[in-house]
């Protein structure tokens, strides 16, 4: 390591989502020392709008997080811009970041995912401005459109029976493999919701979608997009880590102050296998905070 710091911070906090934030805010307003290491970017700052925080009618997730790192300044919350790299637990947790080490009594992850998108032209072009891949947080700005749901999974067919129910009656299924079970097929038709099979390569459109291309050259007209392809977690830091997951080995199990399997490291947001909100993960860093101010006046 190009460098190492003798402080050991009561809290270092790796990752300034939503839940990364709350904890800051709530530590640093305990006058405790308190590292939050961010790397930039980050599912949050790419959301255009989000409509269902609390008295927030709307903002966008780049202003939500440029006024949460505003917040945790005022509280002394010393931030580094860099990348987490790894993360090992001695005496103290051992944050390896930027070719330097920084040791802390507790560890707050808020990495958070990134989506896992299909590779069709214009896809990012479109993307928060009417291609969604989230129905919790951009479903009902698909409200009464025209609507195409895309994936390839029987996940993505129950997706299309619940756009319908919540958001708009105009909806037409893709799948690019994926053949459902019959039953699934003769409810489609039931419900109106047109299946359509391939591969799509281009989303058509200036300055809102108005079809996507297939390859086979047909075209399927469309004002929204719901993408369902699901997502990755930003974890590769905690590989070396021996931390309990879910039964499909993919999510971390927590406890309910979001403590990890290991102790003194606490998961919150996305990575973590409740809902995935931006509200809830706010809620989760400050259940986190609360109980690492409990731990450290035990301490």
């Amino acid at each position: 390591m190009s460098g190492s710091e003798d402080t050991v911070y009561d809290c270092i906090i790796i990752g300034a989502g939503p839940g990364g934030l709350q904890a800051a805010v709530y530590l640093g307003r305990y006058n405790r020392q308190v590292l939050l290491i961010d790397r930039g970017g980050g599912r949050t700052s790419h959301a255009l709008h989000i409509e269902n925080f609390l008295t927030r009618k709307e903002i966008s997730g780049r202003e939500l997080i440029e006024l949460g790192l505003a917040q945790a300044r005022t509280f002394h919350v010393r931030l580094e811009r860099g990348l987490v790299t790894g993360l090992r637990k001695f005496q103290f947790f051992e944050v390896l970041a930027g070719g330097k080490r920084y040791l802390s009594k507790f560890v707050i992850v808020s990495s958070g995912v990134y989506d896992n998108l299909p590779e069709i032209e214009n896809v990012r072009e479109f993307l928060g401005r009417g291609f969604y891949t989230c129905v919790d947080c951009d479903g009902y700005r698909t409200t009464g459109r025209k609507l195409l749901v895309m994936g390839n999974s029987i996940n993505t067919v129950h997706l299309a029976f619940a756009m319908k129910e919540m958001f708009t009656e105009d909806l037409t299924l893709l799948l690019i493999f994926y053949d459902p079970p019959e039953e699934y097929k003769e409810a489609l038709r039931e419900e109106g919701i047109t299946l359509v099979k391939g591969r799509p390569v281009r989303i058509i459109g200036s300055s809102d979608i108005e079809a996507v291309e297939m390859r086979d050259g047909g075209r399927i007209p469309c004002e929204a997009i719901m993408s369902n392809f699901g997502f990755k977690l930003n974890d590769r830091f905690l590989s070396g880590l021996q931390l309990k997951r879910d039964p499909a080995g993919f999510k971390y199990v927590v406890n309910h102050h979001y403590e990890s399997s290991l102790g003194g490291l606490y998961i919150v947001g996305p990575l973590n296998t409740g809902p995935d909100q931006a509200v809830i993960a706010a809620g989760e860093g400050a259940v986190a905070a609360l109980d690492i101010k409990k731990r450290l006046l035990e301490l």
